[in-house]
């Protein structure tokens, strides 16, 4: 007679049935990419489902769950709705969740930080979870990070109050929508390179955010470099290698 099964066969079941979904054509991690080029691999939950998801936060755990925190690649989850980060979390269960961003990371804590400070400029409350998941992915890229919030150019006075800052600064994040002017701007105050995303808040003519797009392309302060609508993850992640310490 056959031995009943114990507690743990179905979370066993789970995670092999994961593990084999992993190596089925759903995904390849490149975990070499920490090595090859000083930042671990980031995981688009977007368009994936929430079981791709926990096959690959098993993968991730089966290959670094022993190793001491220290020397764990940080891993990012971006884009990841409710559904999404509660299938990374029913496999990696202490990391770090930020629904404002939709990011979550994995081991939870950032590294220590080294290099430059970089600094994210926020034009509007509206444009705060794409200005969030800016900020979080330098900082578990290794950057020591500072948010600036509602500092759009409808008042003028917010960001020049905040000129110290952001000259103290090795690279400047401005997050921005509706017209997309705050990043000439703040080219014009600093002289860091800055990086610009746009963000599609705006009304009707802001077509989803091809207008400050074409805006932020079009500026006049030299030093402005441009990532995609909404792409704080490209946004930090250009703003933390920028500010990365020099190599001799």
């Amino acid at each position: 007679m056959a031995d009943a099964p114990g507690p743990l066969t179905g979370v066993a079941d789970g995670a092999a049935a994961a593990r084999d979904l992993a190596v089925d054509g759903v995904a390849e991690l490149d975990h070499d990419r920490a090595r090859r080029r000083g930042y671990p691999e980031a995981v688009f939950c977007e368009g994936k489902s929430p079981a791709h998801l926990r096959a690959i936060a098993t993968a991730l755990l089966e290959r670094h769950g022993g190793d001491p925190a220290p020397d764990v690649p940080r891993t990012l989850f971006t884009r990841a709705d409710a559904e999404r980060a509660q299938a990374v979390l029913d496999v990696l269960p202490d990391a770090l969740h930020e629904p404002e961003a939709r990011l979550l990371a994995w081991p939870p804590t950032p590294p220590e930080p080294t290099g430059g400070l970089v600094v994210v400029a926020c034009a509007g409350t509206s444009d705060l979870p794409v200005a969030r998941e800016a900020e979080l992915t330098a900082r578990f890229l290794g950057r020591r990070t500072e948010l600036v919030v509602d500092v759009g150019v409808a008042g003028l006075h917010r960001i020049l109050a905040r000129t110290e800052t952001l000259r103290a600064a090795a690279a400047v994040i401005v997050v921005a929508g509706m017209d997309g002017a705050l990043p000439g701007v703040v080219a014009g105050l600093v002289s860091a390179p800055v990086v610009a995303v746009p963000t599609s808040v705006g009304y009707g003519a802001a077509f989803e955010g091809l207008a400050p797009l074409l805006t932020m392309l079009n500026a006049c302060a030299p030093g402005v470099g441009v990532v995609n609508i909404d792409n704080g993850y490209g946004g930090g992640h250009l703003a933390a290698q920028i500010a990365a310490p020099r190599r001799d």
